[in-house]
């Protein structure tokens, strides 16, 4: 659900840093990177799979890096679930300008749904050499207790 809302600058930050708190977050293991086809050869559906996107010429896969990945661009990659009834609107913008600011890189964002976990929920793509710096960031906008979900 998307909300709309009036708040200040000010509201916005302060509720989305209880956003970023509140939310499932997780750092996924591996490299991941995206594979290509056209569209007449659709990518296979798989569980290692994270996402399926396509324009108006090819399909792209979300998938783990593998050795012969090597001439591709790699990326670090983490979710957030979010709880039900909690307001994420402008999450990813809030977030994705603060990594550009803090780590100098942006970022890709695909977002699904899954009603049993409380709906929408991200997976965050950064270059692979960022990914520590990605998880630190993120860990210092998080209370000490939610750091393991």
């Amino acid at each position: 659900m998307v909300d709309i809302s009036t708040e200040t600058p000010e509201q916005t930050e302060a509720r989305l840093r209880r956003v970023v708190a509140a939310a499932q977050y997780e750092e996924l293991p591996g490299l991941w990177t995206f594979h290509e086809s056209p569209l007449a050869d659709p990518p296979a559906v798989d569980p290692a799979v994270l996402a399926i996107v396509r324009d108006e010429d090819t399909w792209s896969a979300l998938r783990p890096a593998t050795a012969t990945a090597a001439d591709t661009e790699l990326f670090g990659v983490c979710s957030f679930h979010f709880p039900p009834g909690l307001d994420n609107s402008g999450f990813v913008g809030w977030l994705a300008t603060l990594l550009k600011r803090e780590l100098g890189s942006g970022v890709f964002v695909v977002c699904g749904s899954n009603s049993r976990r409380g709906g929408i929920h991200d997976y965050w793509g950064y270059p692979a050499a960022l990914r520590a710096e990605v998880a630190g960031l993120i860990g210092r906008l998080r209370p000490a207790e939610n750091r393991s979900l």
